[in-house]
């Protein structure tokens, strides 16, 4: 059973999800749990989880601007 929070996002990113199709906000709610998940039970502290999850986003060439475009395009 999934329970519901209220996670405080920037404009560009709410708009973005709420314009997303009902499938890609599926897949973008899974992908926020996996992280929030990793965040929560993670021995390392939670600003070394996230400028991991940063580091890995960029490698692979996930910026702000091509994120915004993938979810835009949905």
């Amino acid at each position: 059973m999934a329970d519901q929070i209220t996670v405080s996002v920037d404009n560009d990113v709410a708009n973005s999800y709420r314009s997303a199709s009902i499938s890609d906000r599926r897949k973008l709610d899974v992908l926020v749990n996996l992280r929030l998940r990793e965040a929560t039970e993670s021995r390392r502290s939670l600003r070394e989880v996230m400028r991991e999850v940063s580091r890995n986003a960029q490698r692979r060439g996930l910026t702000p601007g091509v994120l915004k475009s993938i979810l835009d395009d949905g």
